[in-house]
């Protein structure tokens, strides 16, 4: 089992090696479109609407990094993966960057050699369970059978947390968002555990989602963010910044709505450098430099794009809390743009 788990992870490393030498920000150039890998479908964060088109909170992170490197958001190929392909199909180079709910860990970064580029979303793993089962904490859960996705940390985390609390569960494995829901849905499990922004996102589909409860304990820190292979720098600080652009815009007043003027110049220099009317931020990551302009563009800062497809107004219906920027309580936070 062990060699088992070492040759993965060699593997995995190895495959990232060989294609982070290729240079990634080139190969997008030259093929005209972003390979982003994303869930398989998880409403509010990444998924096809009605059109077939995705939408969504990491969606949107894809497409600014489109924007910022080819001048187009829509110049995107969407990659559905599962917990399991998600990192062989980065290491490997069929995706160029993974924007998937993904928790950065040590052994994600270290071992599995992948660069983490930033925290779109500050989460923590619960559970949900439906109402009539009658239970108030995930304390009372003692012998419950659980559906939990395969090849994610809240694996490791519910084993914990169950052992640390003496009690027992029946796991009920699933690969995807989809098969999970289906499979609470029909009782084949008593609970469901993921990120708890998951959960809300996937009780928002339901047909009664009044008649489930999510559970009050919060069990782990996840933060989630897009990844890159190891290796390729320069494709790293290109994704890593195109966040950072966007928590930024929210910062600094940068919207949607007057982005097209703030791009004309202001008196404020770190706005200038943003949107690039002054300085050569763009030419130091090999892009235009509108790059930033662009990026923000295709669906607002921070904030709009948050508000948009996951906030308090929309059915999923997602406080901020750890999210809100830094001056407003939350750990949203940019290092400076000079």
């Amino acid at each position: 089992m062990k060699n088992t788990v070492l040759l993965s992870a060699l593997t995995i490393a190895g495959l990232s090696a060989g294609a982070a030498a290729a240079g990634t920000l080139d190969d997008v150039k030259a093929r005209g479109k972003l390979n982003c890998g994303v869930t398989t479908g998880l409403v509010g964060f990444a998924a096809p609407n009605a059109s077939g088109e995705w939408e969504g909170f990491d969606v949107a992170v894809c497409r600014a990094v489109a924007a910022a490197v080819l001048g187009d958001g829509n110049a995107v190929e969407f990659v559905p993966t599962t917990g399991k392909t998600r990192f062989t199909a980065l290491a490997s180079g069929e995706i160029d960057m993974l924007a998937r709910n993904t928790t950065w860990t040590f052994s994600r970064d270290v071992d599995l050699k992948f660069e983490f580029t930033g925290v779109n979303y500050y989460d923590g793993q619960g559970f949900m369970v439906p109402k009539e089962l009658g239970v108030s904490s995930a304390k009372e859960l003692d012998g419950a059978t659980v559906c939990i996705q395969t090849g994610t940390t809240t694996e490791l985390n519910l084993a914990d947390f169950f052992r640390s609390n003496n009690i027992s569960y029946e796991p009920v494995p699933i690969e995807t968002n989809a098969e999970a829901q289906q499979q609470y849905l029909a009782g084949a499990c008593d609970v469901y555990t993921t990120d708890a922004s998951g959960l809300a996102a996937t009780r928002a589909t339901f047909e009664a989602p009044d008649a489930h409860t999510l559970l009050p304990e919060i069990i782990s820190k996840e933060p989630l963010g897009p990844l890159v292979r190891h290796g390729d720098h320069e494709w790293g600080d290109v994704v890593r910044w195109t966040l950072n652009a966007l928590v930024s815009a929210e910062e600094l007043g940068v919207t949607s709505a007057n982005i097209a003027e703030m791009a004309a110049g202001t008196n404020n220099p770190e706005i200038n450098r943003l949107l690039g009317s002054e300085g050569t931020l763009g030419e130091m990551l090999g892009l235009s430099a509108d790059w930033g302009k662009n990026a923000i563009a295709v669906g607002g800062n921070y904030g709009e794009v948050f508000a948009d497809n996951i906030g308090e107004a929309t059915p999923i219906g997602l406080a901020r809390g750890l999210n809100a920027q830094w001056t407003k309580g939350g750990l949203l936070y940019s290092p400076p743009f000079r």
